[in-house]
This record gives C-alpha cells, structure tokens and sequence, in this order.
C-alpha cells in the first residue's frame, strides 16, 4: 500500500507537498481582517481564545471598561491600550503548525527524480530504475521542525535540510554531495 506522496519541481517543492499534505502549516487566519481597534476588540471578546490572547498581551480592564469600548467605537482609547489590542488581534490570527508527525520523521522514504552525486547523475524510480531509497529515522530533524514550526520552513530551506541533515545522515555524503537538479520529483513515505 502506498504512503503519503509529495510532488513538485523540486525535492524540496515535493517535501513540502507532502508534509503540507500530512499537517497544518502555521498559518494565519482569513477571517481575521480589521484594521479598527474597535473592530478588532469586537471579534477578540466574542470568543474565549480571544479573552485570552488579550489577557496574554497585558490587557486588565475591567468588565465594565470593556463594555463602555464596546458600545462606543469612537470612544477615547488610549493608543497604549489600543496597540496591546491590536497584538493579541494579530496573535489570535495565526494559528500555530503542528509538529511534524513521527510517521515522516522515521519514515522509510523513496525519492523518484534526477539525482547527481559527483559525476553520476540518473534518474531514479522511474523507467524500470529503483528510487532513491533513504531512512528517515537516521535524520537530525531539529532544524526542519523548529523552521516548520515558526512559520519559515520554504522549499528550498526544506530541501537544503533534508540533504545535510537526513540523506547525509543516512547514506553519507555521496562522492561531491548530494543534487536533485530535475524538475520533478516524487517523494513517498512508507
């Protein structure tokens, strides 16, 4: 039975893919759009994270402030209260990534694409050829989750990563390093 796949234009396009496909990415919400402070404290005190998230950003009024800034959106608020509303409003909209599952860290993973090392460059997993076969398990995944994690984990970091940091350390670094200089691959974790 087939694992998770990723395709793209690149080993690190096809990664992407497929952890994209496995976990949510940190990103940020699309309901969440008002600029005005009153806006923006209408939606936070609508819901128990938005309480929150104001409290987290130092916000302590009381209840009946808070009503008296509700029902007046052009009430004097001073800009100290004003910029703590507007950074849990911006807190509240980014919904964090979750960790990359241990399925894909300690996966089994066959790589279909150009791959060069040195002077021998092939195509693999396709045309009667083996993938290129690598065990994720053997991976220091440190830096690919903690650039996952804050929302900074592009393609090419993703591919840069996985070649130092879980090819290399499965197989070694090759005869001059490792290159996927194809324009598409497939990525499968079994």
């Amino acid at each position: 039975m087939a694992g998770p796949t990723g395709r793209g234009g690149s080993l690190g396009a096809a990664l992407g893919d497929l952890l994209r496909s496995q976990v949510t990415p940190r990103h940020r919400l699309s309901s969440y759009t008002a600029k005005h402070w009153h806006a923006q404290l209408s939606q936070l005190t609508a819901t128990h994270r938005g309480l929150q998230a104001l409290e987290d950003a130092g916000l302590h009024v009381t209840t009946r402030t808070l009503v008296s800034w509700l029902s007046d959106a052009e009430y004097n608020v001073r800009r100290n209260y004003r910029d703590v509303i507007h950074t849990a409003y911006e807190n509240t909209a980014i919904v964090p990534a979750g960790p990359i599952p241990d399925h894909i860290r300690r996966g089994q993973y066959e790589i279909s694409g150009v791959v060069k090392t040195g002077d021998d460059e092939r195509t693999r997993g396709t045309l009667g050829a083996a993938p290129l076969r690598i065990d994720g398990s053997r991976g220091n995944w440190d830096q690919i989750e903690e650039l996952w994690l804050a929302g900074e984990l592009t393609d090419d970091e993703f591919e840069d990563h996985f070649v130092d940091d879980v090819i290399v350390e499965d197989i070694g670094e090759g005869t001059d390093g490792w290159e996927f200089p194809g324009v598409a691959y497939r990525v499968e974790v079994r």
